[in-house]
């Protein structure tokens, strides 16, 4: 008999989704992911990108937002990216599917807007994988509590040694290549 292998969690499958769909990602920055699930079903994913149908950073390869030279505190404003998070809640939308009581799976954790926006939509939970290197930390740490308060669940996900290896694994191989033999 093979050696078992090891079975990621489902958190850390999900994140593991999220993590694929960043690599779908326009920024040039800052690649991101999110994948919002409902019961272990994933009902829509989203990544960090431009509107639909406009020009993106990674298209003409440059930051327009940096091209733009404003300072950090005003990147928001400039940037042309719309946040994973925004975008798979948006896909949701357009196709109808309700997210009310989802958990929402995120490479980063949310900008504060973003977290409003989970808060609005009816997100329950948010797992995410890295934490934001935050410019304004009193204003960041305000919204996180304010999401909390409003019902959000938030925890912070590592993926294991042996899901990273399993993943591995797999992306480097053909996934459904026969590992026993034909009887």
């Amino acid at each position: 008999m093979p050696e078992p292998k090891h079975r990621p969690s489902w958190d850390e499958y999900f994140i593991v989704l999220a993590k694929v769909a960043a690599t779908r990602s326009t920024c040039l920055s800052r690649p991101t992911g999110a994948v919002i699930v409902l019961n272990k079903q994933v009902l829509t994913t989203g990544y960090n990108g431009s509107m639909p149908g406009m020009p993106n950073c990674s298209d003409e390869g440059k930051c327009f937002r940096r091209c733009m030279n404003v300072s950090d505190a005003e990147k928001n404003h400039y940037a042309r990216n719309v946040h994973a998070e925004a975008n798979a809640i948006a896909r949701a939308a357009r196709k109808g599917i309700p997210i009310q009581g989802a958990t929402l799976y995120v490479t980063l954790f949310p900008c504060y807007t973003c977290l409003k926006l989970l808060v609005a939509a009816g997100i329950k939970e948010l797992v995410y994988e890295m934490d934001y290197e935050t410019l304004d930390r009193k204003r960041d740490q305000h919204w996180r509590q304010e999401a909390e308060k409003a019902g959000l669940m938030i925890r912070k996900i590592e993926l294991a040694d042996a899901t990273k290896k399993t993943v591995t694994e797999y992306v480097n191989s053909i996934t459904s290549a026969r590992n026993l033999e034909s009887e």
